[in-house]
């Protein structure tokens, strides 16, 4: 399996506790079984900022009650670079996709975009699969860490690239400047405004996720689909006359 364990998975020293909603969607909608988040960083350095940062937002995801994947992409080759794209390592981030409700997409900002690595994954994701479609209506955070001072180059092109593939992004997000100052030397997240932002990001995601989860396939059905397929509706399935209710005679 290439998911990567989480250090300390229930160890959240810098929450405080007193001020966190340990159900953040509840009153939304049906939040069990616990939403289903995979969350991809976007570097292969062995002190990997972004990988850091996903980990504490999966922790985080934990203590909302979510189940979590974090995708390790060490050995995930590039696109097309494997014919079919027939290898393990894309077979499996496509399968961790299907399994997934939700995603949580964090990369470094290298030249003011998102790196290799984070965009190969994304690539990696087509937008039909065997008649299936990995990422379309899933809800996605998204995330960046940088070098120096705050910018959002790289959170405004993955909320591009969410659009693309058809996810429903929530409205905040998350970008951690001078990263090197914000974790410690066991990798774990300083108290600081970015990491609040952090929890404020996450727990939105897990609202979205249990909110739209009833909805997702109705948000996503469309006419130019319908008409590929040949699929004609019924007026069982006509969802405007249901939601309107039948004209009377």
């Amino acid at each position: 399996m290439r998911l990567r364990d989480l250090p300390d998975p229930d160890h959240l020293p810098t929450l405080d506790a007193r001020f966190a909603h340990r159900r953040p969607a509840l009153g939304l909608g049906d939040d069990q079984p616990p939403p289903r988040i995979l969350l991809l960083y976007g570097s292969l350095r062995e002190r990997s900022f972004s990988r850091l940062a996903v980990e504490e937002a999966a922790r985080l995801l934990r203590f909302f009650g979510a189940e979590v994947r974090i995708f390790d992409p060490r050995d995930l080759p590039l696109p097309d670079q494997v014919a079919g794209d027939d290898h393990p390592a894309v077979h499996e981030l496509r399968e961790h996709a299907l399994w997934s409700e939700g995603m949580v997409w964090c990369s470094p900002e290298r030249h003011g975009q998102v790196t290799g690595i984070m965009k190969a994954q994304i690539d990696h994701l087509p937008l039909q699969l065997r008649g299936l479609r990995p990422t379309q209506g899933r809800t996605l955070a998204v995330m960046q860490v940088s070098g120096g001072s705050q910018s959002f180059n790289a959170v405004n092109t993955l909320r591009l690239l969410g659009r693309w593939m058809r996810m429903f992004t929530v409205p905040n997000q998350s970008s951690v400047a001078m990263a090197y100052k914000e974790f410690d030397e066991a990798g774990r997240m300083r108290a600081s405004s970015y990491y609040d932002r952090i929890v404020d990001v996450m727990e939105e995601l897990v609202r979205f996720t249990v909110l739209l989860r009833p909805h997702a396939a109705q948000l996503v059905d469309r006419y130019s689909e319908r008409k590929e397929a040949g699929v004609p509706l019924g007026d069982a399935e006509d969802h405007a006359a249901v939601a309107i209710g039948a004209p009377q005679d």
